[in-house]
């Protein structure tokens, strides 16, 4: 059977495409733990309250990463129900794209076409420019504007954006988004939205890095702008959920 990733791929990833983040942190445990001892009792113990703090919600986020990337069903799309009518499946990435490939050995014999809305001018993030170095887009992906997909309306039978709908920061511009995957989804047609959400359990996992996230009514209220409704809400952990969207007044 093929191994659809490598052993510990995703939390290498994440040390890979961020490790300055990791080292800066170390830096300044370790400078704190040294400095310490010059410093009077009760101000030691918050200094090192503060470093076990640190490291252990770093390796908390860590094994927490692990889980969700290298060990649960994420990956293996099990979650995702074919369709032998489906004729166009469409994949969209914000620049970093683990799961198209994925997705094609699953739809097989079907048309696929990928979008990637990348824009360095405004995903100017050093981490995500590792990323696409690592793992540059396959030749045939499609650079395309989250406002104007270059789709024909009601042509596209099913939308994958999986970890990448949160990457459009300006609220205005996430509806424009959405309503681009209304217009292009076919009436019988859906979408899957894959997200962290800033929730407890993303909270305990990265503490102030869930502000990346967006909360579950944030996203409830880009689909009702966008005119979409959610026909079904999946945990695939407990740190990620999928909407799946479907056009309003479509209850197939």
């Amino acid at each position: 059977m093929e191994k659809i990733r490598k052993p510990f791929q995703g939390v290498f990833n994440i040390l890979r495409f961020n490790w300055h983040f990791y080292v800066i942190g170390f830096i300044i445990v370790f400078l704190l733990l040294i400095t310490a001892s010059h410093f009077n009792k009760p101000l030691q113990f918050y200094v090192y309250t503060f470093c076990a703090f640190a490291l252990g919600s770093t390796l908390i986020s860590l094994l927490i990463s692990f889980f969700i990337y290298d060990v649960s069903e994420l990956y293996k799309l099990k979650w995702i129900k074919k369709d032998t009518a489906d004729n166009l499946i469409v994949t969209i990435n914000a620049g970093f794209d683990e799961t198209s490939h994925l997705l094609k050995n699953r739809f097989k014999d079907v048309e696929f076409i990928m979008l990637d809305f990348y824009d360095p001018l405004k995903h100017t993030e050093v981490s995500i420019k590792r990323a696409r170095a690592a793992y540059p887009p396959p030749s045939d992906t499609r650079s395309t504007e989250t406002t104007k997909l270059a789709l024909k309306d009601n042509s596209v039978d099913k939308v994958f954006v999986i970890l990448a709908a949160h990457e459009i920061r300006n609220e205005a511009e996430r509806v424009l988004f959405f309503k681009e995957l209304n217009r292009i989804i076919k009436p019988t047609g859906q979408i899957y939205i894959t997200e962290h959400l800033r929730d407890l359990p993303n909270f305990l996992a990265y503490t102030v890095g869930f502000f990346h996230f967006y909360s579950k009514n944030s996203w409830h209220k880009t689909f009702k702008k966008a005119n979409l409704i959610i026909k079904q809400e999946l945990k695939i952990t407990p740190f990620i959920s999928t909407f799946i969207l479907n056009k309003n007044g479509n209850t197939l």
